[in-house]
């Protein structure tokens, strides 16, 4: 049997084979490829195949015609964007998808609509399935797996999963990455920054999302995923941590036959933790089953900062009395630091302290623009005595969710992604929770846990103040050094420094049209004085008996004080500079 270091070499030679027959310039005369490098999304490379310009433009083209046919230009709403992404194909279709899980970033009416995009792929040929085992295992597949079953059990636009019997007997799970499928996603988002920069989508999106900030976190999430070593990892880091539960479990990765491309783990029969009646036939308490499920998700956010982060019923099934997850590629984890602020939250939410919620959000996320810190602070504390009415098990969990993603979204605050997907995952988790028993709710379970969610970990808090009090012993003494180089830039005339006040713009704005008017309202004083003077004389030459030279001065006056009288009656609602 292959082992792991054999098949990546394996896929390495497989991969230079194959950039050698494409590319025979990169090939030295002693016949040893060079290197190619690996392309940037951000940039128009095209210098790798004779056809890739051609398909460059067509798949371009295409791109065009589509946003041509739904007018991208005349603006945009979500239905319109929804129905965009459906037509560009998979790989528009993931990023909506990812979209959909950042209701801080982006409206609640685009991710509502957002969630409703499926990504529902023709299944691969058996063929190139046998291909892309082949390449991974070598031709004699028979030495791997006695039978593989030619029917997909699931087929998505990034990989395929079969079930097949190894060659010592074990029923297992084999996920098959679509051949391509990297340069064609890469392809489509190197398409997609053209067309970006081609019709300014940016400007034209600027209300609804930061297409750079979306393409970016598409493509970084789309490489982990293409890479099926992470998600094996991700299982068997799950399966570790819960080694000493007996209710929980997760299936067996296969490291010796699991690759970039393929994946091998335990088939996990049983029951889908959404099916009553087997359920309910096999004498399973669904009551419990919540409850334990519901424990359990919040220890995995609150005790090891590692959390499943797509919680829906396909993805957790029970067998032999434990509760298995099955799906791994999608996870999230949260830092000590988030872990912390997010406890603090919970704790200034449980006391009603807004200024205290207030300031942990700001810190916990990051701050796109200026916050107007007196209007988010009256959100906040709005939003505080709409859900601390009531006891957390009449709390709509969802609803409570979407209300603060809608006031982050409102002041420009972007939650790092660890608590985004959190904050996403809680939502399916409870319509998992409500699904498997109507009588028990996410806040209920959290209810139970309040203790614990307040509790502070005495030794993690200590570690804490130690760091800050040592930072804090540094500062001081580099504060004398500090101070004598700021002393040193003074006398050299180096200082500068940069002031950045809250509504200085608009009364920066106003106070230059006040010293305008006053400069217009001195120069008209002054051509009436000076007309006047002037028409004491006898200057010639006269119109109407008076110095031409003093009627101009009065005609001069005359239209700029009306001039300046409209401005001030009619336009100054219109905050104009002058």
């Amino acid at each position: 049997m292959p082992t792991a270091a054999d098949r990546n070499s394996r896929d390495d030679r497989i991969m230079q084979e194959n950039t050698r027959k494409q590319n025979p310039q990169t090939t030295d005369p002693g016949g040893s490829p060079d290197p190619m490098p690996q392309p940037d999304p951000k940039q128009g490379n095209d210098d790798r195949h004779p056809d890739t310009a051609p398909s460059q433009l067509r798949r371009l083209g295409q791109i065009l015609r589509i946003l041509k046919k739904h007018k991208v230009t005349r603006g945009m709403d979500p239905v319109k964007f929804r129905e965009i992404l459906e037509d560009l194909g998979p790989t528009y279709v993931k990023i909506g998808q990812i979209m959909a899980t950042r209701q801080d970033i982006f409206s609640q009416r685009y991710c509502s609509e957002l969630e409703k995009l499926r990504s529902d792929v023709k299944p691969m040929p058996f063929e190139t399935v046998k291909e892309v085992l082949t390449e991974a295992y070598g031709p004699d597949l028979d030495k791997v797996f006695t039978r593989i079953d030619e029917t997909p059990l699931g087929s998505a636009s990034i990989a395929q999963v079969h079930k097949a019997w190894l060659k010592d007997g074990p029923m297992v799970v084999v996920k098959v990455q679509r051949p391509g499928i990297y340069q064609e996603m890469e392809e489509d988002i190197r398409l997609l920054r053209k067309a970006s920069g081609i019709l300014k989508l940016s400007d034209v999106f600027s209300s609804v999302v930061d297409v750079n900030v979306v393409l970016d976190e598409f493509w970084t999430s789309a490489q982990q995923e293409m890479d099926f070593t992470n998600e094996a990892q991700n299982a068997i880091r799950f399966r570790r941590d819960y080694e000493d539960c007996a209710w929980l479990s997760a299936p067996v990765v296969y490291e010796d036959l699991t690759s970039r491309k393929v994946m091998v783990m335990e088939y996990i029969s049983g029951c889908e933790i959404d099916d009553d009646a087997r359920l309910d036939a096999e004498g399973y308490d669904r009551h419990e089953i919540a409850m334990r499920l519901g424990t359990n998700y919040i220890t995995q956010i609150t005790d090891f900062g590692f959390f499943h982060a797509d919680p829906h019923s396909g993805n957790i099934r029970v067998r032999d009395g434990q509760i298995v997850y099955i799906d791994f590629g999608m996870m999230g984890t949260l830092t000590d630091r988030d872990r912390r602020l997010m406890q603090q939250a919970i704790k200034a939410l449980a006391v009603r302290d807004t200024l205290k919620l207030t300031d942990t959000i700001l810190t916990l996320g990051v701050v796109k623009r200026p916050p107007d810190y007196a209007n988010l602070t009256q959100s906040i504390e709005e939003y505080v005595s709409i859900y601390c009415e009531n006891s957390l098990e009449d709390i709509d969990l969802p609803a409570m969710v979407q209300d603060l993603f809608t006031i982050c979204h409102e002041y420009g605050i972007a939650l790092p992604k660890g608590i985004s997907m959190l904050a996403r995952s809680l939502v399916t988790f409870e319509g998992t929770i409500e699904v498997l028993d109507p009588s028990t709710n996410a806040m209920k379970i959290i209810s139970t846990q309040k203790a614990s969610l307040l509790s502070s970990d005495w030794g993690r808090d200590l570690q804490h103040v130690l760091t800050r009090l040592q930072a804090d012993a540094d500062h001081m003494l580099n504060m004398p050094v500090q101070l004598s180089d700021i002393l040193s830039m003074v006398r050299r005339g180096q200082l500068k420094v940069n002031l950045d006040l809250q509504g200085a713009d608009s009364t920066i704005a106003n106070f230059d049209r006040m010293i305008n008017r006053i400069i217009v309202c001195l120069l008209i004083v002054a051509l009436l004085m000076s007309s006047s003077i002037i028409c004491t004389t006898k200057m010639k030459p006269e119109f109407l008996g008076i110095p031409l030279l003093g009627f101009a001065g009065f005609f001069i006056a005359f239209c700029m004080s009306m001039w300046l009288f409209v401005k001030m009656l009619f336009l100054h609602q219109k905050n104009k500079p002058f």
